[in-house]
């Protein structure tokens, strides 16, 4: 009996211990997988935001102009994002009636189809 209850407790120290290491691995790969997210985003919007554009890139003014265009449409970004999201929020997401309806005659449809 005190081997079974020995056995289970190092069992679950084990497996603890274990869950706490690949805890911190899961950690660093979402760190990781984060900044290679973060590296793509940046290289793929520069690259479609200075198409167009004569920006010098060997001089430090043309490196400061390009730093200026890159945050004005970062910061062009996150006023488009706060502003679909208030829109998304002020909407009416209830169910009217007539919607209701609406669904309920596409499920005898589909139903009807089915059968």
């Amino acid at each position: 009996m005190v081997v079974g209850v020995t056995l289970f407790i190092m069992a679950v120290l084990i497996i603890a211990i274990w869950m706490v290491i690949e805890v911190k691995r899961l950690k660093h790969k979402l760190f990781a997988m984060a900044l290679i997210g973060l590296i793509l985003f940046s290289y793929l919007s520069a690259a479609v935001i200075f198409r167009g554009t004569d920006v010098d890139f060997k001089t430090p003014s043309g490196l400061m102009s390009a730093g200026k265009i890159y945050m004005s449409w970062l910061v062009s970004v996150g006023a488009n994002l706060g502003h679909v999201t208030g829109n998304a929020i002020k909407m009416d997401w209830g169910v009217s009636p007539d919607t209701e309806a609406s669904v309920e005659k596409s499920v005898e449809k589909i139903s009807g189809h089915l059968e």
